[in-house]
Order: structure tokens, then C-alpha cells, then sequence
């Protein structure tokens, strides 16, 4: 459990060290999304981003694990 959190943390850490390069990423606008805009309404839906950041995290947990 511990050393999940210091990972969780670092990873958390790395994250806001990068954000500035990691907001010109296109991930929440792939094709596979799902937006519904009306006039006082907006749903956005990330499908196709959600099913590609839980690939990598699943991936980058396989890695670690072994």
C-alpha cells in the first residue's frame, strides 16, 4: 500500500510539473466523444478519451508490476 501511494504521488507530482505540455494534448477531444450542446445545455461525454487513459494506466500498472 505504500508504495502504490508513492507512485500515486509521483505520478500526481509529475503531472503538475507538465500540465502546461500535457493541456496541448488532444485528449478530450477525440473522435469517439460525446458532445450535446443545446442552448442552456451542455453534456460532454469523454467516451473515446476515457477507454484510452484506462489502456495506459493499465498498461503503465502491468509495467510496474512486474
Amino acid at each position: 500500500m505504500q508504495r502504490l501511494l508513492i507512485i500515486l504521488g509521483l505520478t500526481t507530482l509529475l503531472a503538475g510539473l507538465l500540465w502546461p505540455w500535457l493541456g496541448k494534448l488532444p485528449l478530450g477531444r477525440l473522435p469517439g466523444d460525446i458532445i450535446i450542446q443545446r442552448e442552456n445545455f451542455r453534456l460532454y461525454f469523454p467516451l473515446t478519451t476515457g477507454v484510452v487513459l484506462s489502456l495506459v494506466l493499465t498498461l503503465l500498472l502491468w509495467i510496474f508490476r512486474k
